[in-house]
């Protein structure tokens, strides 16, 4: 035999042993094998904005930022709080290159590398390609788990974008806390930063005698935003076309008067905020000459039940205010959920709400000095709403005020960024089953040893906890709840520091961090081949 012959017996052999094995063995057929769960996989690029904190002369002003440590985030990266001062981080002072931007139009669009803020623009640690001088940072974290601060004063402080990669990302959050010491909206306002959106709610506002409500506006990216705002009160919508498309310019923030945008004055107002093109970070800041005041947070996606964690037990007036989008009036059932369970307050047990107006209800001093929050579930068929608490502290002259919006449930984990060694309570409301949750209290800014608790809380009660403080404490340190098993837990903190007789505080709501995104399991299909 030729060398031919024998090379094209050993070929048919072989093809014959594949082929063999291949029929032996042949590939599952789709869909016959079990499916996978999605995994669980650490965000890789997160957005906060942080709004410009006063316009007050002797407002101080600090920054927290905090990352629990997430199994699984890499090992590198890097987060930055950055001033919006119109100009991108490289400090071009241009809209970034088009090759920027159609990079960051990818991000955005693509879920392969999970971003909690719905995308955003690079940040550069370097100087500009021509030469001009980076934007310095507010803020630069050093590693998760481990605070970072920053502070500033004054009335020119402006608002601050902050990016967070990699490491970073997973839970990275901000808390920005300003105390003022007169005048209006004087005492304690906080705010977690919050992530960029194209849709807002926020009712609670109001443009009485007296109060100067703001509606915060920042662009992070690269191209201007046009935005409108709509505005709700107790007899529907109040006609204005002020409120319609607003330019908001790239990297920059713009705050808009609310009693600019409507001829009488409204006690209480519902604030929508939507986005025609780009997207935005916003919050309601409220100042009330003699009642203090904070900011206001939007609440969570309008639902047919809603809970509101976390009003103090020395509350002295608690006011709700509720609004439908829909084209259906809503009936609501209140209840309050307190250490031993939910309980229905006399007078106040339902609540009408007429499509597309604000309601508003005066609940008093609702708590009786014990824990409470806000549980609002339908009476009979389910109407999508939105809802927020003013809360009222001290007597007289002495009153200090907050709010606290509707929030989702705690799934897994979020993360209170700025506490003190006094003065922080958090709240954990078990609204439908019994929970357990563990509270770790991190290392401060400047050192001490984390600590961490576990608590249980039972089904529809509500439980105030002096959180656990880490030994040798120095700085602010961080609070990281994570549900172990049970129900949703709904969750807030409470931060005093009571300045001139006056009961400052701010409240915080702690929804989900988002931390993880679902990432489908894909494997090779060779069925394919046969077709």
């Amino acid at each position: 035999m030729n060398r031919t012959t024998l090379s094209l017996i050993t070929g048919v052999t072989a093809l014959a042993a594949v082929t063999g094995f291949a029929a032996l063995n042949p590939p599952d057929t789709p869909g016959t094998g079990s499916v996978e769960a999605a995994a669980q996989l650490p965000v890789e690029r997160t957005t906060l904005i942080c709004p410009t904190p006063s316009s007050s002369d002797v407002a101080d002003t600090s920054y927290t930022s905090f990352t629990p440590v997430t199994q699984g985030a890499g090992s590198t990266g890097k987060a930055q709080l950055r001033p919006a001062t119109g100009k991108s981080a490289d400090g071009d002072g241009k809209d970034g290159s088009e090759d920027e931007g159609a990079e960051n139009e990818e991000n955005k669009e693509s879920g392969e590398n999970g971003e909690n803020g719905n995308g955003g623009n690079e940040d550069k640690d370097k100087d500009g390609g021509d030469g001009k001088q980076a934007v310095k940072p507010v803020l630069e974290p050093k590693e998760p788990g481990s605070p970072a601060t920053g502070d500033t004063s004054g009335a020119d402080a402006p608002a601050l974008i902050g990016t967070a990669e990699g490491k970073f990302a997973p839970g990275w959050t901000m808390q920005q806390t300003t105390e003022v010491a007169v005048g209006a909206g004087r005492g304690l306002l906080g705010i977690n930063c919050t992530a960029p959106d194209t849709q807002f709610w926020f009712p609670g506002a109001s443009t009485a005698s007296g109060r100067s409500d703001y509606v915060h506006l920042t662009n992070p990216d690269d191209s201007a935003a046009v935005v409108d705002i709509e505005l709700y009160g107790k007899d529907g919508a109040v006609t204005s076309d002020a409120g319609e498309g607003i330019t908001v310019p790239p990297y920059s923030s713009e705050p808009v008067l609310l009693s600019t945008l409507t001829d009488a004055p409204q006690e209480d107002l519902t604030v929508h905020v939507s986005v025609r093109s780009g997207r935005v970070g916003a919050a309601v800041q409220a100042l009330d000459d003699t009642l203090g005041g904070d900011w206001l947070t939007a609440s969570a996606d309008p639902a047919s039940s809603l809970v509101l964690p976390g009003i103090p037990k020395d509350a002295t007036s608690v006011r709700l205010v509720v609004f439908t989008p829909g084209d259906s009036d809503a009936d609501l059932k209140v209840q309050l959920s307190t250490p031993s369970g939910l309980i229905t307050p006399a007078g106040n047990e339902t609540v009408r709400v007429k499509a597309r107006a604000t309601t508003a209800v005066d609940l008093g001093a609702i708590t009786r000095g014990e824990a409470g929050s806000l549980v609002l579930t339908p009476t009979s068929r389910s109407v999508p709403v939105v809802a927020a608490l003013r809360v009222v502290r001290g007597e007289g002259d002495k009153q200090e005020t907050a709010f606290i919006p509707a929030t989702r449930p705690l799934e897994r984990r979020a993360t209170s960024a700025d506490n003190r060694a006094k003065g922080s309570t958090l709240s954990l409301t078990a609204p439908m089953a019994a929970a357990r949750v563990k509270v770790t209290a991190s290392a401060g800014s400047e050192g001490g040893t984390p600590a961490s608790e576990t608590y249980t809380i039972k089904a529809g009660s509500t439980r105030d906890i002096v959180p656990p403080v880490p030994s040798g404490l120095k700085g602010p340190y961080a609070l990281t709840v994570e549900r172990l098993s049970g129900g949703p837990v709904h969750a807030a903190r409470t931060l005093e520091a009571t300045a001139q007789g006056v009961p400052a505080f701010t409240i915080q709501t702690l929804p989900d961090d988002r931390g993880t995104v679902a990432v489908p399991r894909a494997d090779q299909d060779l069925s394919v081949l046969q077709k």
